[in-house]
């Protein structure tokens, strides 16, 4: 059967048919803002597992770090969680959760699957490296958008992490504390998702978006970079809880 009708907008660009059933009768016209069960359940679950995984990375709480000297502290890493929790929140849900709205304002039929390999991969290597492989799963819509309607939701995913990540930026840059740290480090996370995302690489929202406006392409991703730039000297700092 022919399936080039099949669009699919996210990071990631699995298919539903590759890794994930649907039940007859859900692939209905969806609308802007609506949620089904499953996706709710699947959400929830995304963001436990990240939660986690960033919660093991943020405290230094790992196998890897506990060979090079470092105690594992299981109330530090009950401190960490809440932060990790955020980062999820806003830098990877919040990234998702954007592809899917824009598609649904145009009329798609869209809904958020997690990926059960990814965010159990995931959760393994935070807590034996202290390092996150995140593959929480992706938004899948169905449809046929036109270039510039694909554009929008392919941008709609980095814009948001552009925009968080410049919202939280002074949080860095001027203040001190460890609020400040913890508000730094959602900071850190969303600027380099929006970079990595915004690679002119296949399968990456930086090349759907080319496809659709160079112009436009050139300005998320400077805009990425003078971020990253700007955070460089603080990453370590900020990412020691």
């Amino acid at each position: 059967m022919d399936e080039d009708w099949r669009r699919r907008i996210s990071i990631h660009d699995i298919s539903p048919r590759e890794y994930m059933y649907f039940p007859k009768g859900i692939l209905e016209q969806s609308k802007a803002g609506e949620f089904s069960l499953i996706e709710i359940i699947h959400i929830l679950l995304a963001i436990g597992a990240l939660g986690i995984s960033f919660s093991f990375a943020l405290t230094k709480n790992s196998i890897l770090w506990s060979l090079m000297g470092y105690d594992i502290d299981f109330n530090r890493l009950l401190d960490g969680i809440p932060y990790a929790l955020l980062g999820v929140l806003t830098a990877f849900i919040g990234h998702e959760l954007s592809h899917k709205l824009t598609a649904q304002h145009y009329g798609l039929w869209s809904e958020f699957r997690m990926y059960t390999l990814g965010l159990l991969f995931s959760m393994f290597f935070a807590i034996t490296t202290g390092f996150v492989f995140a593959a929480p799963g992706a938004v899948m819509f169905r449809g046929e958008p036109r270039i510039f309607e694909e554009g929008h939701i392919a941008a709609a995913g980095p814009t948001m992490n552009i925009i968080i990540g410049g919202l939280t930026l002074p949080f860095i840059l001027f203040s001190k504390g460890l609020f400040s740290k913890h508000i730094g480090f959602i900071c850190i996370i969303n600027i380099i998702l929006a970079v990595f995302d915004l690679l002119p690489l296949q399968a990456f929202d930086g090349m759907k978006i080319i496809t659709w406006n160079t112009k436009v392409w050139l300005i998320l991703f400077i805009a990425s970079l003078i971020l990253l730039i700007l955070i460089l000297p603080y990453i370590t700092l900020v990412s020691t809880f």
